[in-house]
């Protein structure tokens, strides 16, 4: 049968009613797509025939399926051996797709550890995010840099272990500030032997691990005996120790006594929006917790949310050993084999109902509760600027993603351009990038030649990423901090890239650089203001200042970056021994720069060829 091509394309439960002649009865994932093949759900079965049949019935459906039906234009299969391995796939699909039928968890960052590094006779104990490629022990996941942040400096205190890079150790003539402060034993210059400093390692590795009380217990003898002993400097010393251990515990607030290790995932559902509450819990402590707000449709229930943020959230993170959840799931026996395969031993999962573990869950079912609660009045406000934003600026949809751009830097020096990102949520900081300035025909602190830069550069990148405009990635709305030559400027580079409808405001300081007189800039328009009080005004102050601050920030971390930088690090093989040599015998690196190659080959452990090697970087002729 062959259709016009006036005809509008065949949706809803006839094309899916076509599919079931050619379906298997087969584990397995399918997508349902619209009539542009855009994905609109992805979903798993245990028998693809079944499931697909149930959408072919015309009624019986949630106001979001009966919707996801009429809009389906088109189906696709793809069959698995084990419905694991189909509940794997849809989880990897949703994340890489996006459909906007799925629950989906928008904030997916790593979460950081404490690593005791071990590959040094004096371990460095220090924060680590990311993959586990460093050799050493790790202890978390705990659920922010300020929790990870805060147990070291305890942990410091308590052990004085180093946290100074290898480079730093070696190269160290005498002991830094924190040792002065009692933070670190000064390993680098032999002010602790190694067994003494590896004991102190060993105590630091047991408190992370849950087996503190003979820790805590022998700091307490050492102390009386030094007290006895009349040695107050040392008790005194000891005292602080034990209260720093005291501090790490306090600070993690309730520790259960009887769970070990687990993950708690509180769920609070209400009007159509999701917080998930996600307790780490190792080692009998507390490790901080963390609040998600997946995306969910207003007919979903607590089974459908909870699985699906499970098969997201640890896709690429290591699940503890008991997950204690709020609601039950539809699957756990297939999580469990799931996330079992993935830790490489067993893995339970519960909804626990009395004890203990039902008073941690109380709890943070009562932090997901009120930070719900918290989100949604943020969100109503947020909506409100927003519309106003719209109405003041004359834009003909409320903007559901603002980018706002500004640029740092020194009279032309270690220059960045910031983009920071808003939405109905508040400011997007997984979002945020920063762009280093390339430009080698700048003219040091031509400001419009960097803003064109960024601008060029970011739209070239969403041409290339997202040509369709369907994952998200445009802007509706750019905020430039600057006048009619910042707007020129960028207007120019949005021409030049075909984008005509993307609104574009630029933002200056005004009469005095006074907050409250700033004016606004459009491109061929003339320049207007807004009330000083008026509440949208300080909404673009604060983006703005948001994006200043992340702007900053940037220059200043590739500042120190340069100045921190050695150039005796660029020279191949010099490393840490031989980079120690040479600025104990020549004083700075830029005196080692100036040497002539009879000096250089005078340095212990350089040899002829390494001298004109490290001659020939700081005096190539070409």
């Amino acid at each position: 049968m062959t259709t016009s091509p006036d005809t509008p394309p065949k949706t809803g439960h006839a094309v899916i009613q076509d599919y079931l002649r050619t379906l298997e009865s087969s584990p397995g994932v399918y997508r349902m797509l619209d009539a542009q093949s855009r994905v609109l759900y992805v979903g798993k079965a245990r028998n693809l025939k079944a499931r697909v049949s149930s959408y072919a019935r015309p009624t019986g459906h949630t106001p979001r399926i009966a919707r996801m039906i009429r809009e389906t234009a088109s189906m696709m299969f793809l069959t698995t051996r084990t419905e694991t391995e189909a509940l794997l796939l849809e989880q990897n699909l949703i994340k890489q797709l996006k459909p906007k039928f799925n629950v989906l968890l928008r904030d997916d960052k790593s979460f950081p550890n404490i690593l005791v590094t071990g590959d040094h006779a004096y371990p460095q104990i220090k924060k680590h995010r990311g993959a586990k490629t460093e050799k050493g022990s790790y202890y978390g996941p705990f659920a922010s840099a300020g929790a990870v942040n805060r147990t070291l400096n305890q942990l410091q205190k308590a052990f004085l272990l180093r946290n100074c890079t290898d480079s730093v150790f070696e190269t160290r003539t005498r002991p830094c500030l924190l040792h002065q402060i009692k933070r670190c034993s000064a390993p680098c210059v032999g002010k602790i032997s190694e067994e003494d400093y590896r004991a102190s390692v060993q105590d630091a590795e047991r408190f992370l691990s849950g087996r503190d009380t003979k820790v805590q217990e022998t700091l307490k003898e050492q102390m009386t005996e030094a007290s006895a002993a009349m040695e107050f400097e040392r008790a005194a010393a000891l005292r602080d120790r034990i209260r720093a251990l005291t501090q790490v515990q306090t600070a993690q607030g309730i520790n259960p006594r009887s769970v070990t290790e687990a993950d708690i995932l509180a769920l609070h559902l209400e009007n159509g929006q999701a917080c998930v509450q996600v307790f780490f819990i190792r080692a009998n402590q507390n490790w901080g917790n963390r609040d998600f707000y997946p995306r969910v449709g207003e007919d979903v229930d607590q089974a459908e949310v909870l699985e699906a943020f499970i098969g997201q959230f640890y896709d690429t993170k290591e699940p503890a050993r008991l997950l204690l959840l709020s609601h039950e799931i539809e699957n756990p026996d297939l999580m469990t084999e799931l996330l079992s395969d993935k830790l490489g031993r067993k893995v339970e999962i519960a909804v626990p109902r009395r004890g203990e573990k039902a008073e941690l869950m109380e709890g943070a079912m009562r932090n997901a509760r009120e930070s719900l609660g918290r989100k949604m009045a943020e969100s109503a406000a947020q909506g409100k600027l927003l519309r106003g934003l719209a109405e003041a600026f004359g834009l003909e949809t409320v903007p559901e993603r603002i980018e706002v751009y500004d640029n740092s830097h020194i009279q032309g020096a270690h220059a960045v351009g910031a983009m920071i990102v808003a939405g109905p949520d508040g400011f997007i900081k997984n979002q945020y990038r920063k762009f280093n300035i390339r430009g080698e025909d700048l003219t040091p602190g031509d400001d419009f030649g960097m803003m064109k830069e960024v601008l060029a550069r970011r739209f070239k990148r969403l041409l290339k990423d997202d040509p369709d405009r369907e994952k998200g990635l445009w802007p509706d709305l750019l905020l430039i901090d600057g006048g009619a030559g910042q707007v020129s400027a960028v207007h120019e580079i949005m021409a030049e890239h075909g984008v005509e409808d993307v609104a574009m405001i630029g933002v200056a300081k005004g009469v005095d650089r006074d907050n409250g007189k700033e004016e606004f800039h459009r491109f061929g328009q003339r320049p207007f203001a807004l009330r000083r009080n008026d509440p949208v005004l300080y909404f673009v102050q604060r983006m703005r200042d948001e994006a200043h601050r992340f702007a900053i920030g940037s220059h200043r971390a590739k500042r120190a970056k340069a100045v921190s930088a050695n150039p005796l690090d660029e020279i191949a093989g010099v490393g840490a021994s031989r980079k120690r040599a040479l600025l104990q015998h020549f004083g700075s690196a830029k005196a080692v720069s100036r040497a002539n190659l009879a000096d250089l080959k005078a340095v212990e452990g350089v040899s002829a060829a390494l001298a004109e090697r490290i001659y020939g970087h700081f005096h190539d002729s070409g």
